[in-house]
């Protein structure tokens, strides 16, 4: 391209660029770039001079050359599709007429800072520096599936919406971010898809805001990011899809707001994640979906857990902060699935492993009665006998109250109607209190019982000390078991 075909403005772009000077067309650093279908020809750049330059720009001894242009209306469309570009190209603050194309291309770095675009299409682009869209406005989709970025890739304060698109908004499928994927304060309408992609660093989405109303607002299935996934204070509206993503660092969803009422809003099935911190954030809008999930430490405050959950085969190695059981259990109560024995077995090993083994046993009992709900009528009579006789085995003191009782009314009652000896002469004297300990006692034998028959009622009175004895002696000496094995 000759020079003597371009513009005043082109002209200046030209000259700045074998310098690597920067160019900066804006009148007041509070304009907005939104209005730049309006700014006339002496602050308007078309692409074809923008792609000339980056592709066969000239050069000068001793100088870097790179493109570094601000408050600039770029008019066509900027195709650089499978190009290689050795300078850095900086369009900052300016407004596009159309879809910048970086499909397949190689690129040093890409800076689109607080532009106007009507999307951005960079498929497979690969970029050895970083990608800033920082506070940028996208009015279209930003397609960066496959992109290979060596450095981050910045979209704080950047606001995507395509109200129109049937196809997510803002893809990163299957990318690969070398460092950072940074994007506080994010602003989308539609979804972000994220399904395969990989983040060396951390993910910020810290004041987010992601609406996609009854749909997925992000999709990331399979993702993986090796540092942090932040959402503090963000605000989702429509569901967060996770299952099978790797998460190594924490992913932290305080004072988040989540919602799509009568869904799964979480959905993180499958996923491995280092800490999950749920704290200081209203309930979520629908269910919080965790099945076959492994995490290292689960941070969950019960004021946080929403009305419904799906625990099954979900794995944790430490539950924080540390909670009577009596705060823990309701969780447990509004699994979707119903009963669910794996997340009971979960929560007393969580206290086990903390040394609070009287809530351990609150969580054993609970499950007891929980299953109790789920048998036939005559399953459900016997639980309840057992649950009110001797707390399922794991209220021993019942028990030794309950053997107390017996033992004392047996010893009156035998007391008042000695049973007649077996034979006469060769009975040793009757003891009401151990002929009664004999029947209570299935191992312990003081040579009563085997002396003596009751007759009658108090034979029938005789047979159910023995029944209630073995039951219940076995209780007592089951619980005092449990007590000396965690000493």
């Amino acid at each position: 391209m000759e020079i003597d075909n371009l513009t005043a403005a082109e002209r200046r772009v030209w000259r700045a660029f074998p310098r690597g000077e920067a160019v900066d067309f804006r009148e007041g650093a509070d304009e907005d770039p939104a209005e730049g279908g309006s700014w006339g020809p002496e602050r308007t750049v078309r692409a074809q001079v923008v792609r000339a330059l980056l592709l066969d720009g000239p050069q000068q001894d001793g100088e870097i050359a790179s493109l570094s242009l601000a408050g600039a209306r770029i008019t066509g469309r900027l195709d650089l599709q499978y190009a290689t570009i050795d300078h850095p190209v900086r369009l900052r603050h300016c407004h596009f007429d159309e879809a910048p194309r970086c499909y397949a291309a190689r690129l040093r770095e890409l800076n689109l800072s607080e532009s106007v675009l009507p999307g951005l299409v960079g498929h497979a682009v690969h970029v050895d520096g970083v990608v800033r869209l920082t506070r940028a406005r996208c009015r279209g989709v930003v397609r960066l599936g496959g992109a290979r970025i060596s450095g981050s890739l910045y979209l704080e304060g950047a606001e995507v919406a395509a109200p129109d698109a049937e196809e997510p908004v803002l893809q990163l499928n299957q990318a690969s971010v070398g460092a950072d994927l940074w994007a506080p304060g994010l602003r989308t309408h539609g979804q972000i898809r994220l399904n395969g992609a990989v983040v060396a660093g951390s993910f910020n989405l810290n004041d987010a805001q992601l609406g996609n109303p009854g749909h997925a607002a992000l999709d990331a299935e399979t993702f993986a990011v090796e540092g942090d996934m932040l959402l503090r204070h963000a605000e989702v509206r429509g569901w967060m899809g996770l299952r099978g993503a790797r998460i190594g660092g924490r992913l932290d969803l305080s004072y988040a707001f989540f919602s799509h009422p009568g869904h799964s809003v979480l959905r993180a099935g499958s996923a491995t994640i280092g800490e999950l911190w749920l704290r200081k954030a209203p309930p979520m809008e629908g269910a919080l979906n965790l099945r076959r999930a492994q995490l290292d430490v689960l941070l969950l405050e019960p004021e946080s857990v929403p009305d419904e959950v799906l625990l099954g085969d979900l794995t944790y190695t430490s539950l924080t902060p540390h909670e009577p059981a009596e705060r823990r259990l309701p969780m447990l109560e509004r699994e979707r699935d119903g009963y669910v024995p794996h997340a009971y077995e979960q929560l007393t090993a969580a206290y086990r492993r903390v040394g609070d083994d009287h809530a351990a046993r609150l969580v054993q009992l609970a499950k007891q009665r929980r299953h109790r709900r789920t048998l036939p009528w005559y399953g459900r009579l016997w639980g309840l006998v057992q649950d009110v006789t001797v707390g399922y085995g794991f209220r021993p003191l019942r028990a030794a109250g309950w053997l107390l009782s017996l033992l004392a009314l047996g010893s009156v009652t035998f007391a008042l109607h000695h049973p007649q000896p077996l034979k006469t002469g060769e009975a040793p004297p009757f003891d009401p209190v151990f002929y009664t300990l004999d029947l209570l006692l299935p191992v312990i034998s003081f040579g009563q019982d085997s002396a003596f028959a009751p007759r009658g009622g108090y034979q029938v009175l005789a047979y159910v000390l023995v029944l209630t004895g073995w039951i219940l002696a076995t209780t007592v000496i089951a619980g005092v078991t449990r007590t000396v094995s965690r000493q």
